[in-house]
């Protein structure tokens, strides 16, 4: 009779039951998830297609292969989407590339060759100069350093 208790009043409360357990379950946004992964034949797409598909809360995956790029939309976490992409042995991280259409504005990231056409790198997936490695870099061609670099 007491369980019985317990069970209505968590059920009217909305508590948690005096037997201390508490659950604590995150609800899980819609999240769209692009990832570069390396992929050469159908067989590589087909592998990472399914792979991908085949987790819990993916409503869709579309693969451009041209680009190398991957996009997931569901319920999902960016992290798993990309250790399970990781698991099919093709080489995955986060699609580190932006859009990049006004040639007259400072980029607001860096340049890199192997960027699909109108993208450029992330800013933030380069690592920014840390001003003691500026300073160990400015004294590289010092006249100071005995260790210098006597090109000049």
């Amino acid at each position: 009779m007491g369980g019985t208790l317990h069970y209505l009043s968590d059920l009217l409360l909305g508590g948690s039951s005096s037997s201390g357990k508490t659950s604590h379950k995150r609800k899980k946004q819609f999240n769209t998830v692009e990832l570069k992964v390396r992929m050469d034949c159908d067989g590589c797409e087909l592998k990472v297609r399914n792979t991908l598909a085949n987790m819990k809360g993916v409503q869709s995956v579309e693969i451009n292969r041209k680009q190398q790029k991957v996009t997931v939309q569901g319920m999902v976490d960016t992290q798993r989407v990309l250790r399970r992409a990781q698991s099919t042995g093709k080489r995955a991280e986060l699609w580190p590339y932006v859009p990049y259409t006004n040639p007259y504005v400072a980029p607001p990231a860096a340049y890199d060759k192997k960027a699909p056409p109108g993208h450029v790198r992330r800013v933030d997936a380069v690592l920014p100069v840390t001003p003691s490695q500026e300073e160990r870099l400015a004294t590289l061609f010092s006249d100071d350093n005995p260790n210098a670099c006597a090109v000049m």
